[in-house]
């Protein structure tokens, strides 16, 4: 490639915060807010016909996401290198959201299968920075001056409904803390899971953190129904979850950070709630590890934990959750969806398009 920003190259990162940072009282802003897309971090390198999806670890994605490399050379410069989100944006519920289990289903070894997917459940590329464009490198130019270069090359782009409309758009963003962080209340429903804050004079600086993350956190009260044990010690790997819908209890997921010492403590506290000394469950098989041993120790589920998670990916959570506290206050049919936060549904059109607030274009 003869660009002046050639891969690999590992792209800006960002450090976590527990709130949207505010502007300064008096002066210019210094903030600029965008939604945290939830999906595959992706620098596009174009080049003429040669282009290259850059992951957050340099490899190239380009193999699994051949619609991409596609619209790349349809919708971007002639030379450009444009870092952003991949993500699969799908109609859930009567409405556009993106879907992360339909995005890690795209990393499939076999070909037959990654064409297959690629109709099935294709991506889209928000663009979030313009780093370079033609021979001119921008990683030291200010990020509101590439923010304006990113506009230009992408513009505005039709609704993601239309049959025959753009794989690639640029993100909206704001310099209202306010805004900001309505986004982070509302966008969620869209499958979003924060807000990012860059410095407006910042330049862009590979593998830093000078941006800043806030991501959703927040607790559940679910039931233990199982534990599977450690593979090197004897001692618990990890706790199944479960919530109550209905009658039915159902997993949801694990937590499974924990020292040595604590593990051989849980296993010591959970083994005698099992259901039977020699009765085993069948689990969920891994996508990615499909011979790996799903089965699992059955518990009564008479045992209550709050847990720390971040979003919930349809019923189950998006992410491993984190132990908080055993609660034995808490009856176990007492655990329901209905404490969850259900978030404000946003389509991913309206996330595009900033909802109903003014934003920066």
């Amino acid at each position: 490639m003869r660009l002046p920003v050639r891969p690999p190259l590992k792209p800006m990162l960002a450090k976590a915060a527990a709130a949207v940072p505010e502007q300064p009282d008096e002066g210019d802003p210094v903030w600029l807010y965008e939604p945290k897309w939830d999906g595959f971090r992706t620098i596009v390198f174009r080049d003429g016909d040669e282009v290259v999806l850059g992951s957050r670890n340099t490899k190239d994605l380009g193999r699994y996401f051949p619609e991409m490399v596609e619209a790349a050379r349809a919708e971007l410069p002639e030379r450009c290198v444009v870092d952003g989100e991949l993500v699969v944006p799908r109609e859930i519920d009567g409405r556009v959201r993106l879907d992360w289990e339909a995005l890690s289903s795209r990393i499939h070894p076999a070909d037959s299968r990654v064409q297959l997917l690629s109709g099935e459940f294709p991506s889209r590329f928000v663009g979030f920075d313009l780093l370079a464009i033609d021979d001119e490198d921008l990683t030291a130019t200010p990020l509101r001056e590439r923010r304006e270069r990113l506009l230009g090359v992408v513009g505005d782009a039709p609704s993601i409904h239309a049959a025959d409309g753009p794989s690639i758009h640029v993100t909206v963003a704001t310099m209202d803390p306010a805004t900001a962080q309505r986004w982070f209340s509302d966008f969620e429903g869209a499958g979003l899971d924060g807000v990012i804050a860059k410095r407006l004079g910042g330049r862009y600086v590979s593998d830093k953190r000078e941006m800043v993350k806030v991501k959703h956190a927040r607790t559940a009260d679910a039931v233990v129904l199982g534990y599977r044990m450690h593979k090197n010690i004897h001692g618990i790997g990890s706790m199944l979850l479960g919530l109550y819908d209905g009658d039915e209890l159902r997993m949801i997921g694990g937590t499974s950070a924990f020292t040595e010492a604590r593990r051989k403590e849980l296993l010591a506290e959970l083994e005698p709630l099992r259901v039977g000394e020699d009765v085993t469950a069948a689990g969920e098989v891994n996508r990615w590890r499909s011979s790996a041993d799903a089965s699992f120790i059955p518990l009564r589920p008479e045992r209550v934990v709050e847990v720390a998670y971040d979003q919930m990916e349809g019923a189950r959570l998006r992410h491993a959750a984190r132990f908080v506290r055993w609660r034995p206050d808490r009856d176990p049919e007492s655990c329901t969806y209905d404490q969850l936060e259900v978030p404000v549904r946003y389509d991913f059109a309206d996330v595009l398009a900033g909802g109903s607030a003014e934003a920066v274009r």
